[in-house]
């Protein structure tokens, strides 16, 4: 797991940047703020399942390779999905994310 998307996820958490859970990220996509939605690697086939269906595809959505435990200490919430409501913290995360996937 990349600590410095962690890292990152724990300031916009404490900028406010993000949403946290279901219901939440689901208001994120519908209200236009959601830049990019994140889910950890523990999530349920049938919650992603529905978090699809309910975004129809509006956000992307990627799987961090985190679980539910690491994300509470991240962020201090115990979620398994998260939206990111800032452009620029999205593009970072992705950027992130990339960088984590090459070094492998």
């Amino acid at each position: 797991m990349n600590n410095k998307l962690l890292s990152l996820l724990g300031l916009m958490r404490r900028a406010g940047k993000l949403s946290l859970g279901f219901d939440a990220v689901a208001e994120s996509v519908n209200s236009g703020a959601s830049c990019l939605i994140l889910t950890t690697a523990d999530i349920s086939p049938k919650t992603l399942k529905e978090l699809n269906y309910k975004i129809n595809n509006r956000t992307d959505v990627i799987a961090i390779d985190c679980d539910q435990d690491n994300m509470q200490k991240a962020i201090g919430k115990a979620v398994k999905i998260i939206s990111i409501n800032d452009k620029g913290f999205a593009q970072k995360a992705k950027l992130l994310m990339e960088t984590d996937h090459g070094e492998e």
